[in-house]
């Protein structure tokens, strides 16, 4: 049994895609051994997977944009790419790419169909192969991961496939995110000019992210001295010029803070030194800065919409993503009340824990073998 998993994403470092393949790899090593191949896109060009040097991988020199245009027409052709993968078992496609692979099972994990939800904040390019390639993946793979019951109805009502090809396995926290000693917490804010009352945000800087109404919401708070700043965590994504026109705009601009690139290693005590993290998406597959925020004992305010509440369960408190004084007045109540952020934070702890990686894998591989053997 030869079990190949698809580590472009991770060795190209694309966001929540990189921690998703990274982790799940990392466990998956242990469970599969000599049986766990890995592939790649711009293999040479990039890579192999840091830490994984000496692993048996396989793929393409293709740049991602070609490697997936030529996917996409040997998918519209059905003309399969099989051997790429020698003697393979099975394929795990870890993000939205799938190659025709003939006999060959596949696994697809969907992570979100944000694209068809809101369509005006994707690049139209972007937009138009998505729209064309996800519902020809989703019907061409063996079966699909998505990772919440959010996204699984999504690839159910979008592209009407049978729920029963879908398994959610939720994603998890990176290990590495923990509740902090207060001399690492002291240190980090100091490296990162960060103040010591502050509200926090990660995400990739793009519209769905919903910053113009959280920068908006926290006007009052800081009028009313709740919180000395907003630090906003995450690189820039995509059409993201009108977010920076509106906070050119306001009177408080001086007190939301870019931190530009944060280290992996600190990142886990810039959540455990906010006094809340907050998550106003439009819309998520999953949500992974809830849960790592959670992880660290840092209570979380989130939207209550797509997959959020799920991630969040009881241990968050919800507002209307689009209501910007049901925001300010969510994220108001819990600054306002110390023993209100101590609970939240601890009902935090119990929530992430209930997520680990190891169950993600061992999820994952009970799926690979229903799939194998249903294919014999």
């Amino acid at each position: 049994m030869t079990i190949y998993v698809d580590v472009s994403s991770a060795v190209h470092a694309k966001a929540g895609l990189k921690r998703y393949t990274e982790n799940l790899v990392r466990e998956l090593g242990p469970l599969l051994g000599e049986r766990l191949h890995l592939f790649q896109n711009s293999l040479g060009r990039r890579g192999p997977l840091l830490g994984w040097e000496e692993h048996p991988t396989v793929g393409v020199r293709h740049g991602y944009r070609t490697w997936r245009a030529l996917v996409l027409l040997r998918q519209a052709l059905h003309w399969p790419m099989g051997n790429l993968l020698p003697d393979a078992s099975l394929f795990h496609a870890t993000e939205h790419l799938l190659p025709p692979l003939g006999r060959i099972p596949t696994v697809l994990t969907v992570h979100d169909l944000i694209f068809e939800r809101y369509p005006k904040y994707h690049k139209m390019m972007n937009y138009l192969y998505l729209r064309t390639a996800m519902p020809l993946y989703c019907r061409r793979a063996t079966a699909i991961i998505a990772v919440s019951q959010s996204t699984r109805g999504d690839i159910v009502d979008l592209y009407n496939i049978p729920p029963k090809k879908i398994t959610v396995i939720p994603e998890a926290a990176d290990p590495n995110f923990r509740p902090q000693p207060a001399e690492r917490i002291k240190a980090v804010r100091r490296r990162y000019g960060l103040p010591s009352r502050y509200l926090l945000a990660v995400g990739t800087i793009e519209p769905r992210k919903n910053l113009s109404r959280l920068a908006d919401a926290c006007s009052p708070l800081f009028a009313q001295d709740l919180v000395d700043a907003l630090v906003l965590v995450g690189s820039k994504g995509w059409l993201y010029k009108d977010f920076f026109r509106h906070l050119e705009s306001l009177p408080w601009r001086d007190r939301i803070l870019r931190t530009g690139f944060v280290q992996e290693q600190d990142l886990p005590a810039v959540y455990a030194g906010a006094l809340l993290t907050v998550q106003p998406s439009l819309y998520e597959g999953f949500g992974l800065p809830v849960l790592e925020a959670m992880a660290c004992g840092c209570p979380v305010c989130a939207s209550d919409t797509s997959s959020l509440p799920e991630v969040g369960g009881q241990a968050a408190r919800y507002f209307d993503p689009q209501d910007t004084e049901e925001m300010t007045h969510c994220i108001g109540h819990v600054l306002r009340h110390p023993h209100l952020r101590q609970e939240m934070a601890k009902k935090s702890l119990v929530r992430a824990r209930t997520f680990s990686w190891k169950s993600t894998a061992r999820q994952t591989l009970n799926l690979y073998r229903r799939v194998m053997d249903s294919s014999i």
